[in-house]
């Protein structure tokens, strides 16, 4: 039968107290409690902290009750055959201390994030395949650097997460590290997802953690090109080969409704005729939903002496800033633009700054499918928009333009008052006909 005994290594003030398991000659593994106390309060002949200070009781309490649950673990392994040593002793402890859970998963926060990190080409994603996206897996390990700089010398668990650390977190990300309000939800929501994983996989997590708010605020700034400002880019005196290519797609992009992404990956090959009608299918990146638009007289007028030749998105969001400046787009508008910023000795960051500067100092490719989405609200059926912008619903589709629900209200107003106008047309029509009759 295996016996248990704490003592001390050194008489050195504030001294670890040790565990030793004897099992058999060969065989006593001796580990570290995590606990300490000074040496002139311990008893070396009853092996226990001494009685006669206060506050030793309860670390008595705490040792006599770890000793039990090692002896009753110690038991359990040997019915079922399971190796016991150092490790095993050690792993054992951290269990009972909450340090580590039985599954010998750490319960730190970092290590939750960082174990997804190593799952990424084997995990599902929310496409349905396997494998999570490059930029998807660099947000998991931009969190993971968050975090590691908002605990400081502290050590968070996954069940350190509730609604106080959610606050407090945002708080961080919004003051100190100067995020935009959608970035900083986008990482709790991230942060979220870490503890739902971990939860699943046996760890400790605090039922709060689900009540962080983490939604997405609606679009206060809704950029995009009305007809008229088109109109001023298209009559742009360009010079620039560059900027006239350029030009070129982000009037297509504006008319196609796609992200920039999908959009500078056009080729002849996405152009095809289906039931005599010429189309452009594509499969979205981003969603990965396939898309049918079809291919209109503006469309054929933009690209009538031939596609764009490719370029790449940084070299697209730079032109058409340029393009646009040509164009005299000056109107003062609210917005965030990228704004470099020095940290320490030869290091920078990136940041998005809210502000009101000229409209062409905010263009980039995204402005092609809210353009898109903005100009035809209200002209063409919803859901035939929603086809193309690839939004899975109306709701998602109005937040994105920045439409309010008296917005949604006002064109079923319209649609209705337009349907009575026929019908009071028609009426009038058939008691013409009716009297030519007579």
């Amino acid at each position: 039968m295996a016996t248990a005994k704490f003592r001390l290594l050194t008489k050195s003030n504030n001294a670890p107290i040790y565990l030793g398991l004897s099992i058999k000659r060969g065989l006593t593994p001796r580990v570290k409690t995590g606990l300490f106390i000074n040496p002139s309060e311990w008893s070396t002949s009853t092996g226990l902290p001494k009685q006669n200070y206060n506050s030793n009781k309860n670390l008595s309490t705490d040792l006599l009750d770890l000793k039990n649950y090692i002896l009753k673990k110690y038991n359990d392994a040997s019915k079922n055959g399971v190796e016991v040593g150092t490790p095993w002793l050690k792993h054992n402890i951290d269990v009972f201390f909450n340090r580590a859970n039985e599954t010998n998963q750490s319960e730190l926060l970092t290590d939750a994030i960082q174990s997804i990190i190593d799952e990424a080409p084997t995990r599902k994603n929310a496409k349905g395949g396997i494998g999570l996206s490059k930029s998807r897996e660099n947000g998991l390990v931009s969190l993971k650097n968050i975090i590691q700089e908002f605990q400081e010398n502290k050590k968070f668990k996954v069940k350190d997460v509730n609604v106080n650390f959610g606050k407090d977190f945002l708080k961080f990300l919004l003051n100190t590290k100067k995020y935009q309000k959608s970035t900083a939800l986008k990482k709790l929501a991230d942060l979220k997802t870490v503890c739902n994983d971990a939860s699943l996989n046996g760890i400790e997590t605090n039922i709060q953690y689900k009540k962080i708010n983490s939604t997405k605020p609606n679009n206060e700034n809704i950029l995009y090109l009305s007809p008229q400002e088109l109109q001023a880019i298209e009559q742009a005196n360009l010079l620039n080969e560059a900027h006239q290519n350029a030009r070129k797609w982000l009037l297509l992009g504006c008319n196609i409704g796609q992200r920039g992404g999908g959009l500078l990956e056009l080729n002849e090959n996405n152009f095809v005729m289906r039931n005599g009608y010429e189309v452009i299918e594509l499969k979205q990146q981003k969603t990965n939903k396939n898309v049918t638009i079809p291919v209109l007289e503006t469309t054929k007028e933009i690209i009538k002496s031939g596609l764009p030749y490719k370029i790449s998105i940084q070299k697209f969001n730079e032109h058409i800033k340029e393009v646009c400046r040509i164009a005299e787009l000056n109107e003062m508008t609210k917005g965030s633009k990228i704004t470099v910023t020095k940290k320490g000795k030869g290091n920078t960051e990136k940041r998005k700054i809210n502000g009101t500067y000229p409209k062409w100092q905010l263009m980039s490719s995204h402005v092609c499918r809210r353009s898109f989405a903005s100009n035809l609200y209200g002209i063409l059926p919803t859901p035939l928009i929603m086809q193309i912008t690839a939004h899975s619903s109306e709701k998602m589709l109005l937040n994105y333009i920045g439409k309010n629900t008296l917005d949604y209200a006002q064109q079923i107003a319209d649609f209705y008052t337009l349907q009575a106008m026929k019908e009071k047309k028609e009426s009038k029509l058939t008691i013409v006909k009716n009297a030519s009759n007579q």
